[in-house]
Protein backbone atom coordinates (compact mmCIF):
# COMPACT_ATOMS: atom_id res chain seq x y z
CA UNK A 1 0.00 0.00 0.00
CA UNK A 2 1.60 3.59 -0.70
CA UNK A 3 2.49 5.87 2.24
CA UNK A 4 -0.51 8.40 0.45
CA UNK A 5 -3.03 6.17 0.83
CA UNK A 6 -1.88 5.45 4.60
CA UNK A 7 -1.68 8.90 5.39
CA UNK A 8 -5.56 9.48 3.81
CA UNK A 9 -6.31 6.24 6.15
CA UNK A 10 -4.95 7.86 9.04
CA UNK A 11 -6.31 11.60 8.42
CA UNK A 12 -10.09 9.38 8.34
CA UNK A 13 -9.15 7.81 11.02
CA UNK A 14 -9.65 4.54 9.69
CA UNK A 15 -8.35 1.98 12.21
CA UNK A 16 -7.16 -0.24 9.66
CA UNK A 17 -4.43 2.10 8.92
CA UNK A 18 -2.75 1.21 12.23
CA UNK A 19 -2.47 -2.97 10.81
CA UNK A 20 -1.69 -1.87 7.04
CA UNK A 21 1.46 0.39 8.62
CA UNK A 22 2.52 -2.24 10.92
CA UNK A 23 2.68 -4.85 8.11
CA UNK A 24 4.37 -2.33 5.79
CA UNK A 25 7.13 -0.57 8.42
CA UNK A 26 7.06 -3.14 11.08
CA UNK A 27 9.53 -5.12 10.54
CA UNK A 28 11.89 -2.36 9.90
CA UNK A 29 10.81 -0.28 13.14
CA UNK A 30 11.90 -3.54 14.84
CA UNK A 31 14.58 -4.01 13.65
CA UNK A 32 15.59 -0.14 15.10
CA UNK A 33 14.33 -0.76 18.75
CA UNK A 34 16.38 -4.15 18.11
CA UNK A 35 19.56 -2.44 17.68
CA UNK A 36 19.11 0.23 20.70
CA UNK A 37 17.71 -2.35 23.33
CA UNK A 38 18.64 -6.56 22.48
CA UNK A 39 15.14 -7.30 23.48
CA UNK A 40 12.67 -8.70 21.14
CA UNK A 41 9.75 -7.90 23.78
CA UNK A 42 10.67 -4.84 24.49
CA UNK A 43 11.10 -4.08 21.02
CA UNK A 44 8.01 -5.21 20.28
CA UNK A 45 5.96 -2.62 22.78
CA UNK A 46 8.11 0.22 20.92
CA UNK A 47 6.82 -0.82 17.75
CA UNK A 48 3.44 -0.33 19.30
CA UNK A 49 4.60 2.55 21.02
CA UNK A 50 5.10 4.15 17.65
CA UNK A 51 1.83 3.06 16.25
CA UNK A 52 -0.05 4.38 18.34
CA UNK A 53 1.83 7.71 18.56
CA UNK A 54 1.57 7.83 15.03
CA UNK A 55 -2.52 7.28 14.79
CA UNK A 56 -2.41 10.89 17.63
CA UNK A 57 -0.05 12.98 15.36
CA UNK A 58 -1.49 11.93 11.95
CA UNK A 59 -3.81 14.61 11.14
CA UNK A 60 -2.29 17.58 12.14
CA UNK A 61 1.40 15.68 11.08
CA UNK A 62 1.48 14.44 7.26
CA UNK A 63 4.91 13.29 7.16
CA UNK A 64 6.74 13.46 3.65
CA UNK A 65 8.44 10.03 4.21
CA UNK A 66 5.88 8.05 6.52
CA UNK A 67 8.29 5.16 7.13
CA UNK A 68 10.93 7.51 8.23
CA UNK A 69 8.70 8.87 10.22
CA UNK A 70 7.59 5.92 12.14
CA UNK A 71 11.10 4.78 12.35
CA UNK A 72 11.87 7.95 14.28
CA UNK A 73 8.94 7.11 16.50
CA UNK A 74 10.11 3.54 17.33
CA UNK A 75 13.69 4.70 17.79
CA UNK A 76 12.52 7.70 19.86
CA UNK A 77 10.47 4.96 22.38
CA UNK A 78 13.05 2.90 22.06
CA UNK A 79 15.72 5.37 23.62
CA UNK A 80 13.41 6.49 26.11
CA UNK A 81 12.86 2.67 27.13
CA UNK A 82 16.61 2.10 27.03
CA UNK A 83 17.09 5.48 29.43
CA UNK A 84 14.10 4.07 31.87
CA UNK A 85 16.77 0.95 32.09
CA UNK A 86 19.68 3.20 32.99
CA UNK A 87 21.67 0.17 32.70
CA UNK A 88 23.14 -1.76 29.47
CA UNK A 89 22.47 -5.18 31.22
CA UNK A 90 19.91 -6.41 29.02
CA UNK A 91 20.64 -4.62 26.22
CA UNK A 92 23.20 -5.03 23.03
CA UNK A 93 25.06 -1.64 24.05
CA UNK A 94 25.26 -1.01 20.27
CA UNK A 95 23.11 2.57 21.03
CA UNK A 96 25.40 3.29 24.24
CA UNK A 97 28.32 3.09 21.88
CA UNK A 98 27.05 4.56 19.29
CA UNK A 99 25.65 7.99 21.64
CA UNK A 100 29.03 8.15 22.82
CA UNK A 101 30.70 8.36 20.09
CA UNK A 102 28.57 11.59 18.59
CA UNK A 103 28.49 12.95 22.29
CA UNK A 104 32.00 13.98 22.69
CA UNK A 105 31.38 16.19 19.56
CA UNK A 106 29.27 19.06 20.72
CA UNK A 107 28.50 20.33 24.10
CA UNK A 108 24.78 20.64 23.25
CA UNK A 109 24.29 17.15 23.48
CA UNK A 110 22.00 16.40 26.61
CA UNK A 111 21.35 19.92 27.81
CA UNK A 112 17.51 19.58 27.99
CA UNK A 113 17.20 23.59 28.51
CA UNK A 114 18.76 24.17 25.57
CA UNK A 115 15.92 22.35 22.95
CA UNK A 116 15.98 25.52 20.24
CA UNK A 117 20.15 24.82 20.20
CA UNK A 118 19.80 20.63 19.97
CA UNK A 119 17.35 21.37 16.81
CA UNK A 120 19.59 23.33 14.97
CA UNK A 121 22.53 20.77 16.10
CA UNK A 122 20.40 18.09 14.84
CA UNK A 123 19.87 20.06 11.73
CA UNK A 124 23.23 20.51 11.25
CA UNK A 125 23.87 16.75 11.65
CA UNK A 126 21.38 16.29 8.75
CA UNK A 127 22.77 18.82 6.51
CA UNK A 128 26.54 17.05 7.28
CA UNK A 129 25.03 14.07 6.55
CA UNK A 130 23.25 14.62 3.32
CA UNK A 131 26.50 16.48 2.05
CA UNK A 132 28.08 12.73 2.37
CA UNK A 133 28.64 10.15 -0.79
CA UNK A 134 26.07 7.87 -0.73
CA UNK A 135 28.37 4.74 0.42
CA UNK A 136 29.54 7.41 3.33
CA UNK A 137 26.34 8.30 4.18
CA UNK A 138 24.61 5.12 4.35
CA UNK A 139 27.03 3.83 6.87
CA UNK A 140 26.93 6.93 9.05
CA UNK A 141 23.13 6.88 9.12
CA UNK A 142 23.22 3.38 9.85
CA UNK A 143 25.32 3.65 12.85
CA UNK A 144 24.16 6.49 14.43
CA UNK A 145 20.39 7.06 13.01
CA UNK A 146 19.73 2.83 13.24
CA UNK A 147 22.26 2.46 15.66
CA UNK A 148 23.66 -0.83 13.54
CA UNK A 149 26.66 -2.66 15.38
CA UNK A 150 30.03 -1.92 13.16
CA UNK A 151 29.47 -5.57 12.83
CA UNK A 152 26.32 -5.69 11.12
CA UNK A 153 27.32 -2.21 8.92
CA UNK A 154 30.69 -4.04 7.46
CA UNK A 155 28.45 -6.81 6.23
CA UNK A 156 26.07 -4.99 4.97
CA UNK A 157 28.66 -2.90 3.25
CA UNK A 158 31.11 -5.58 2.16
CA UNK A 159 33.55 -3.80 4.21
CA UNK A 160 35.97 -5.23 6.71
CA UNK A 161 35.13 -4.33 10.29
CA UNK A 162 38.26 -2.13 10.72
CA UNK A 163 37.27 -0.37 7.59
CA UNK A 164 33.94 0.36 8.89
CA UNK A 165 35.54 2.14 12.02
CA UNK A 166 37.64 3.91 10.63
CA UNK A 167 35.32 5.06 7.80
CA UNK A 168 33.20 6.35 11.23
CA UNK A 169 35.92 8.04 13.11
CA UNK A 170 36.88 9.91 9.74
CA UNK A 171 33.34 11.14 9.54
CA UNK A 172 33.42 11.90 13.62
CA UNK A 173 36.39 14.11 13.02
CA UNK A 174 34.74 16.10 9.39
CA UNK A 175 31.59 16.06 11.35
CA UNK A 176 33.23 18.22 14.60
CA UNK A 177 34.97 20.38 12.06
CA UNK A 178 32.04 20.87 10.39
CA UNK A 179 29.81 21.70 13.64
CA UNK A 180 32.81 23.84 14.80
CA UNK A 181 32.70 26.54 11.57
CA UNK A 182 29.16 26.35 12.32
CA UNK A 183 29.82 28.10 15.70
CA UNK A 184 29.03 24.76 18.09
CA UNK A 185 30.89 24.17 20.83
CA UNK A 186 32.96 21.28 20.54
Amino acid sequence: MKDAKLLEMFGLRDENAIAQAEAKYGAYCRRVAMNILGDYRDAEECVSDAMLSAWNSIPPAAPKNLGAYIAKLARNSALDKLDARRAAKRGSGSAETALSELAELASLVGDPAEEAEKRELARAIGDFASGLKPHKRRVFEARYARFEPVGTIAAHTGRSEENVRVMLSRMRSQLKEYLVKRGFIV
